[in-house]
């Protein structure tokens, strides 16, 4: 009889500890013997944005009027040393992706719709293809250790130039790409075998340590004549010192990754135990760029989760001057779509679910190199959808800027937050809703 009865009626209790996701890994690796690998970012629960909220305008502030008062989103990225910095529309980026890991037609896409709202996309490992760069109005060259498809020429059509240190999904470690989605182009753009699994080194085979990295910054400007802007990309970790020894380096641009960013693919392990959360990250970059008298002079870009205009707002009220977004883009061209709930379920996942980006059977044809499934993306279509996405998003944030009686994104500040959890407030430094108390204030590295 008691196999009539539900899990909570036969009064069965599941482990806090060994719960069944858990067992399911111990299972699947005693099976297998060996490790988990899967695309996306952390799926553990986070203290995020979600954790912040607004203190819009009333009677001690006052709000502006949104169809009749100005509220600016431009924003000026790599002033510093470079001759041409950026000069984008929305201070919503499109973070590196790589060819390799995404088809041709999805890097099309993302060139398409972050030109339609005037920002910027990013190349990622593997180098840069025509589709990109054709359709990409500002396009930044992401510099890797892999030095997979670097090409001096390709450096001096880029717009920016993004030295890659780290990835909020693997800090201290190189990418993957699996032998499934290495194709005969992706193999030739690599100069590797087709078919065989790419590991990317994990560091830069040419420096060691910050001042190596700053003759490495010079040889990049001399190459594009001091023309482009220099970004340095680190994963969230020890961010307040590596930020300033990215400054110290000569950097234009800090991008900051926390642990919620995504991935093509790398272990489970890693993607949910090593780094730290984006929220954690933004007050160290910000308090790192402040002590060297270069906030603003020097911009931050923030990524890693970044969902909604209200994810925008809050990074830039806790000090960025842009973020990046790589998962929620995805998502905007069409991956996990629902139309292709049934393929989804026969891959052994869902719509809503689907992480298996290194496996190259995406049914959107988006993270896949299988001509047949990469011919249903259209990029024309997929472009419109991110563009849409990013105008909303923009628009979410304007509408909470103006609410806090702000004329500009970039003039939202900590002042404007309180916290609802103790660990948001620590790690944002603002005060828990309702009173004037910081965890942990005063407190120094």
């Amino acid at each position: 009889m008691t196999e009539n009865l539900s899990v909570e009626q036969r009064g069965l209790r599941e482990s806090a500890t060994f719960d069944r996701t858990t067992i399911a890994a111990i299972q699947r690796a005693a099976e297998t013997g060996i490790y988990d690998i899967r695309g996306w970012g952390a799926k553990r629960k986070l203290p995020h944005f979600d954790d912040l909220l607004f203190l819009g305008a009333s009677m001690s502030r006052y709000p502006l009027e949104g169809y009749r008062e100005r509220c600016d989103t431009d924003v000026v990225l790599g002033s510093r040393n470079a001759k041409y910095p950026l000069h984008l529309s929305t201070p919503v980026t499109i973070a590196g992706m790589s060819f390799g890991a995404l088809s041709a037609g999805a890097k099309e896409a993302l060139g398409r719709g972050a030109s339609e709202v005037g920002t910027s996309t990013t190349t990622g490992d593997g180098g840069m293809t025509p589709e990109e760069r054709g359709q990409s109005k500002n396009l930044v060259y992401q510099y890797l250790p892999s030095r997979y498809g670097m090409n001096p020429d390709d450096l001096r059509k880029a717009d920016a130039i993004e030295v890659v240190l780290g990835q909020g999904a693997k800090p201290g470690g190189g990418g993957m790409l699996l032998g499934q989605k290495i194709s005969e182009r992706v193999a030739g753009m690599r100069t590797l075998p087709q078919g065989i699994d790419q590991r990317s080194a994990c560091r830069h085979p040419d420096w060691t340590g910050p001042d190596d990295l700053a003759i490495k910054i010079n040889e990049l400007r001399e190459i594009t004549d001091w023309e482009k802007p220099i970004y340095v990309k680190v994963g969230a970790t020890r961010t307040y010192y590596d930020v300033k020894l990215a400054v110290h380096s000569g950097a234009d641009v800090v991008v900051v990754d926390g642990m919620q960013g995504g991935t093509a693919a790398t272990q489970d392990v890693f993607i949910e135990h090593v780094g730290i959360p984006t929220l954690a990250a933004i007050p160290q970059a910000v308090q790192a760029l402040q002590e060297l008298g270069v906030h603003r002079e020097v911009q931050l870009i923030v990524s890693g989760g970044i969902r909604n205009g209200a994810d925008v707002a809050k990074a830039m009220a806790l000090g960025a001057d842009a973020v990046a977004i790589g998962t929620a883009a995805l998502i905007a061209l069409g991956d996990n779509d629902p139309r292709y709930a049934k393929e989804y379920e026969a891959l052994g996942s869902a719509a809503g679910y689907y992480d298996d980006f290194q496996d190259g059977r995406d049914p959107a044809g988006i993270s896949t190199q299988d001509p047949e499934l990469s011919a249903r993306f259209d990029p024309v279509l997929g472009g419109k959808r991110l563009a849409n996405f990013l105008r909303v998003t923009t628009m979410e944030a304007q509408t909470i800027a103006r609410a806090c009686g702000k004329a500009h994104l970039q003039h939202l500040e900590p002042e404007d937050l309180v916290a609802i959890t103790i660990e948001a407030a620590a790690m944002a430094r603002v005060p828990m809703a309702g009173t004037s108390w910081i965890p942990g204030a005063g407190q120094s590295f």
